[in-house]
């Protein structure tokens, strides 16, 4: 099979999948299923075109391998994490707020954004799949340093996802702003370690002394997902509902504690 080809056989069915959890939300199902189908499929795709046979692109069976575990890990984790937090919550307030600006048109205009994500899905499995194809022979220290900050990103999102699965697990906290352990240094840890993984892709695809070129467009992968973690589907709708939910709590939170990036508190805690 030819590079062309699988990527064509992965977006039909990342576009057929997408649009079956669109329907499943027009017919009442909560719309945290969406994050969690899209990590899976973001996982299950990269494992693929770690994994296929692909004409001219056979790479190290070494790294192919070792790509494909750490994809798994990152998309299984993940996705059972949103998939969890889906089964005992409600809606999620970015897609509420979504519904109700969007209006009487909001089926059309979920759909359409369903598509985009099914698109970024397929850029996201196109950066594991220049990591995995490297053509490099045998484990490099590259590959190493990129494991290394993959492991590093799935421990430290897991992490992240549980001091604050503990902290809203306390009634006492109600109406809090989570400001413990990773939280206390960044306000969407969870986010910035989900970037740091895509950096580790890059670093695979790079190689040891950057000579082959198609592995600098790995770079695509964590600005890519900079962007949409930084600037649109993340922190900007998370935050918003944070300042209408908990008003003065949250205000407060953001003058200490950097929004993305993980740092030392800006001001001491007021009593």
């Amino acid at each position: 099979m030819t590079a062309a080809g699988l990527f064509i056989l992965l977006a039909v069915a990342i576009s057929f999948a997408m649009t079956a959890v669109w329907f499943a939300v027009l017919k009442g199902a909560t719309s945290g299923w969406i994050d969690a189908i899209w990590s899976f499929l973001v996982g299950a795709a990269g494992m693929v075109v770690s994994l296929a046979p692909i004409d001219g692109w056979e790479g190290d069976w070494q790294r192919r391998v070792v790509v494909t575990i750490v994809a798994g890990l990152w998309s299984f984790r993940l996705g059972l994490h949103i998939l969890r937090r889906t089964l005992q919550g409600g809606e999620d307030p970015r897609y509420a707020k979504l519904r109700e600006e969007w209006g009487e048109s909001w089926r059309s205009r979920l759909f359409l954004f369903l598509q985009i994500q099914a698109a970024a899905a397929l850029l996201l499995a196109a950066t594991v799949f220049i990591a995995a194809r490297n053509p490099a022979t045998g484990l490099q220290w590259s590959d190493v340093a990129g494991i290394v900050i993959l492991v590093t990103a799935v421990v430290g999102e897991g992490v992240a996802d549980a001091q604050l699965a503990r902290f809203r697990e306390n009634p006492a906290n109600k109406g809090k702003v989570c400001d413990e352990g990773l939280w206390s240094l960044s306000r969407h840890p969870n986010y910035f370690f989900q970037w740091l993984g895509w950096t580790g892709y890059a670093v695979i695809a790079i190689g040891p002394y950057g000579a082959w070129e198609l592995g600098w467009l790995a770079l695509a992968g964590p600005a890519f997902m900079y962007w949409l973690l930084v600037h649109i589907s993340g922190i900007p709708p998370l935050e918003a509902h944070m300042q209408r939910s908990r008003g003065s709590a949250f205000a407060a939170y953001a003058n200490r504690v950097n929004a993305f990036w993980p740092g030392p508190q800006l001001r001491k805690k007021t009593p």
